[in-house]
């Protein structure tokens, strides 16, 4: 049976009696999935890569449907890149794909055991979550990557991928549906509520008992309202207003590298570098050489009072991509050629500012000084902390987790980069011989 919603109920208000008739065939799905071997779910992710390669003319042309409408619709620069697709980037999708199958499956860790004093044996081991719920936005990668996570671990997914995406989604969860078939297993371990809208959305926030975990992927707006509104439990995921500070005691060098990448190599990613921070006594060197090369690859500096006033003594710097900064540029996730631009006094302020400002997500230090390190690794409470690194480096593939399925910047169960084991739940196993409780 299919359940997945056919497009011509797109728009209209839920129809909550099929959207729990989609739950409960995942459920039913799951439970078949649960007692999976290893060999049985590597063998259907590899079916779902080889055959994201094999229909790769269908989902690039679903997919440029979408780039066309949302360029007409006026979609930044950075969302576009995001939500593009070309053959590299489906193959690449796929090789990440073959990296979970590598990964040791997570299902059936002992993570912790002991003997009691009455001699009975207790294990705490690893199971699956059940049914994993999706909301995330513009990003049709992620519909493959939540979907690899979530069979890897051992659980059926349900995905509200957004309707910038529509086509690309609806193209990607047909090939993974037929995939799953062509090995034997049922089509509703992936299934969708996209056609159902906005009003799908909300469905899966009230389909507590139907889903076990809810995990919201996108901006500021879409996070908050799946964690005020949802009756699911929900794992928070965490926008990316990600800074770099550069110490006074920092490779310049390095620093000018390590801004470059985490600012331009991709904008529209939740670890690219929304601030830069620069202590003083490395503003007169540092800024006109970063602010050029920052410039010149088309980014717009949004700079406090200080900073313009050392970038106006610099001559062939392009002065139309330097403005005044404002209060709210100091909270903002731009996604964009953007970047925030302060200096401060000290590692204190920097701290203090980041402290006021940051989301959670990454915070990066340029310095040799192993004093000024372990003050910021020790001071600050993101997800993650890079030391003479880019942000760019906060990523499941990158952490050698494989794909991940959001970055957490949450404090229960899951932070950071969410992978295999963060999709998993334990059960308790005590085993005695006809004791009882004295």
């Amino acid at each position: 049976m299919t359940t997945t919603a056919t497009a011509s109920q797109k728009g209209e208000a839920a129809n909550y009696a099929d959207i729990s008739a989609l739950t409960q065939a995942a459920r039913a799905a799951a439970r078949t999935f649960a007692t999976a071997t290893t060999r049985v779910k590597n063998d259907a992710l590899e079916a779902i890569a080889q055959a994201i390669i094999d229909k790769a003319d269908t989902i690039i042309a679903a997919n440029g449907q979408d780039m066309e409408r949302e360029r007409a619709a006026g979609m930044s620069e950075g969302l576009l890149d995001r939500l593009a697709l070309d053959q590299t980037r489906l193959e690449a999708i796929a090789a990440a794909v073959r990296e979970v199958i590598a990964l040791p499956d997570p299902v059936g860790r002992v993570v912790r055991g002991t003997v009691t004093a009455d001699g009975l044996s207790v294990t705490q081991v690893s199971v699956p979550m059940g049914v994993v719920g999706m909301i995330y936005e513009a990003r049709p990668n992620v519909t493959i990557d939540a979907a690899a996570l979530a069979l890897k671990a051992g659980s059926a997914v349900i995905l509200r991928g957004g309707s910038a995406a529509e086509k690309s989604n609806e193209a990607i969860v047909a090939v993974m549906r037929a995939a799953l078939e062509s090995q034997g297993l049922p089509a509703d371990l992936v299934s969708t509520v996209d056609p159902w809208g906005r009003a799908g959305a909300r469905a899966m926030m009230r389909a507590r008992g139907g889903i076990d975990v809810l995990i919201p992927r996108g901006g500021a707006g879409l996070i908050r309202t799946v964690v005020e509104e949802s009756l699911v439990p929900v794992i928070e995921t965490g926008t990316g207003n990600c800074h770099i500070y550069v110490d006074a005691d920092a490779d310049l060098a390095a620093a000018e590298r390590i801004v470059m990448n985490a600012k331009t190599q991709r904008v529209g990613v939740c670890n690219a570098a929304e601030t830069l921070l620069v202590h003083a006594d490395s503003a007169d060197v540092f800024l006109p050489l970063a602010v050029r090369a920052l410039t010149e690859a088309g980014v717009t500096i949004h700079a406090c009072d200080k900073t313009r006033d050392i970038m106006a003594t610099v001559e062939g710097v392009d002065s139309a991509r330097i403005v005044a900064a404002t209060e709210e540029d100091w909270g903002t996730e731009y996604l964009s050629l953007d970047l925030a631009v302060r200096v401060v006094p000290s590692i204190d302020e920097a701290i203090d500012h980041i402290r006021k400002w940051s989301s959670g997500h990454t915070e990066a230090i340029c310095t040799r000084s192993t004093h000024s390190a372990r003050r910021f690794r020790a001071e600050l409470d993101s997800a993650a902390i890079a030391i003479n690194a880019s942000t760019r480096f906060t990523d499941g593939g990158q952490l050698g987790l494989g794909a991940e399925i959001g970055i957490s910047t949450q404090k229960l169960h899951a932070r950071g980069p969410m992978g295999l084991e963060e999709l998993t739940t334990t059960t308790w196993i005590i085993e005695g011989d006809g004791d009882i409780r004295p």
